[in-house]
Parts: C-alpha cells; structure tokens; sequence
C-alpha cells in the first residue's frame, strides 16, 4: 500500500536510558538538528506527537512579547 503523499510513518526503538532515535529520514525531512528543541505532545488515548519545528513560534511569541503584556493591563 502507498502511503498518501507527505504521510510518513517509522519506528524507532526507546533505549535503556528512555531515549529514541529519530531516523534519519524523519530529521533530514523535518530539518532537524544536532542540539535542537523539541516540543513532545502527550495524550493518554491518542500518543505522542513532536509538531514540526515553527509550529508553536508563532503563539509563544505572542505569550511571551513583553509589549503585547503591557499594551493589554
């Protein structure tokens, strides 16, 4: 069967020490790096999901701009 376009799917295997390795396909198409951030999401019913690198930018901009929390007191 052939996957839908853009629709990935891998295994990765946890280690001893909890930690997963991020195939190497999954890293080059998502542009991740050495030394970069993650942000893991976690449902008990539905998993865990990592977004893409950029999708929480903008709304933690917004939450974190002092000028944004000032100009709203």
């Amino acid at each position: 069967m052939k996957a839908p376009e853009g629709k990935y799917a891998w295994t990765a295997t946890v280690g001893e020490k909890g930690q997963i390795v991020i195939p190497k396909q999954a890293r080059d198409i998502f542009g991740i790096k050495p030394g970069d951030t993650l942000l893991l999401l976690g449902d008990i019913e539905r998993g865990i999901a990592i977004p893409p690198k950029g999708a929480f930018s903008n709304l933690f901009a917004a939450a974190f701009d002092e000028k944004d929390s000032d100009e709203s007191l």
